[in-house]
């Protein structure tokens, strides 16, 4: 199999892959804790428990699989987008549907750095543009989970959408098996003690690259406003009297705009550098974040979601490939895994973050205290990059 072959059919497999998760995730997630009586915070908890998953099995999946190879990796992490969508229809509190979606987050936790390491090994001299098609790739399943899963909801209820997410996850698995990597190196010494130590080193000589853990607390600021608007932006929709369907596009719009700018954006970083783009879409996500909870119109706020899609395609398109520059090829995978990792912790905290400050004080300053933290990140890479 070709390099291009194996990188088209990577790409559609993330396609249905983020289609069935985001299908779940926004804005029927929200929506479906209210509708079993969560307060704010539970349904920051909520949102926010697939992600935690990452947070702790990112990185140890990545250095896996720079072990073991990319295609076990790979296939557990499909197995776990395809399964769960089936099993919401049978949950009926919010103790079983966050003990769910701990474990819908193996999906993402496992997934998500062995397919960006495979890109990043495939095309190591257009790093910036092949990522930046591929996770595009992602996003257009990202953008299309929300309409679809707004419209079916409105129209078909609950068992319908979650039904619909787990054929689409089916799909996904289908197309997997078409595909063919590179076997893993060969190794010798097996077991788990030889495992775990050549877990730690990969972990070690990540975690003293100081750039490395820079770049990922950028893409972790911009997560944090990521995951609030996954959670409260629904809730905020209904509260100025928009229907589900409407704040499906306002998240559909959000991934159309970063679905057509992260192609651009990385072919742009590889030609003018990194650096720059990460700090300019940084202080984009943060200027449109900041207004979303002044805007009650409908075109109001879908131009602010394109503006914020825009925004994250701008440091994801940079920073993705950055990590992939600065990580040594034995280390790659737990590269993506450190920036993975710290971002899910963004990703888990916005929501929890935006719960508690939504409970204790209004939307407009909520988002304020988010978007700073964006420009605090902004801060520190700048900082750190100055003495390179």
């Amino acid at each position: 199999m070709t390099t291009r072959q194996s990188y088209v059919l990577l790409c559609s497999i993330g396609v249905f892959c983020f289609l069935s998760y985001n299908l779940v995730r926004m804005p029927v997630l929200s929506l479906f804790a209210q509708s079993l009586g969560a307060e704010p915070e539970a349904i920051g908890l909520i949102v926010s428990a697939s992600t935690l998953t990452g947070v702790f099995l990112k990185l140890p999946s990545g250095a896996l699989s720079d072990l073991y190879g990319r295609r076990m990796l790979l296939r557990i992490g499909v197995l776990a987008f395809g399964i769960p969508p089936f099993f919401y229809p049978f949950v009926s509190d919010t103790a079983t549907l966050t003990a769910l979606r701990f474990m819908h987050g193996l999906a993402t936790a496992i997934f998500a750095p062995s397919a960006l390491a495979t890109v990043a090994e495939l095309y190591k001299e257009r790093r910036g543009a092949a990522l930046g098609t591929y996770t595009a790739c992602t996003q257009a399943g990202s953008l299309l989970g929300p309409v679809i899963g707004g419209w079916l909801y409105y129209q078909a209820g609950f068992p319908a959408t979650f039904v619909t997410a787990g054929i689409f996850g089916s799909v996904a698995l289908v197309i997997f098996f078409s595909l063919q990597l590179n076997p893993p190196p060969p190794r010798g010494e097996k077991g788990m003690g030889p495992l775990i130590a050549d877990m730690l080193k990969g972990f070690r000589v990540v975690a003293k690259n100081t750039r490395v853990l820079a770049t990922s607390t950028t893409d972790g600021a911009k997560m944090i406003a990521n995951g609030a608007l996954m959670a409260f932006l629904p809730i905020y929709g209904l509260s100025v009297g928009l229907n589900p369907g409407e704040i499906g596009l306002l998240f559909g719009v959000q991934g159309i705009t970063s679905f057509f700018s992260k192609p651009i954006m990385g072919r742009v970083s590889d030609r003018v550098g990194r650096k720059p783009l990460i700090l300019t879409g940084l202080f984009i996500c943060a200027g449109t974040f900041v207004l979303i909870p002044h805007a009650t119109w409908f075109p109001a706020l879908l131009l602010l979601s394109a503006g914020f899609g825009y925004g994250e395609a701008v440091v994801t398109s940079s920073t993705s490939a950055f990590v992939a520059d600065l990580s040594e090829l034995k280390t790659l995978g737990a590269g993506m895994g450190m920036q993975g990792t710290i971002g899910d912790i963004g990703h888990a905290s916005g929501p929890l973050l935006a719960g508690v400050l939504i409970a204790s004080m209004n939307y407009q300053n909520a988002f304020v205290i988010i978007a700073s933290l964006q420009i605090l990140a902004a801060g520190l890479f700048w900082l750190t990059m100055r003495r390179y």
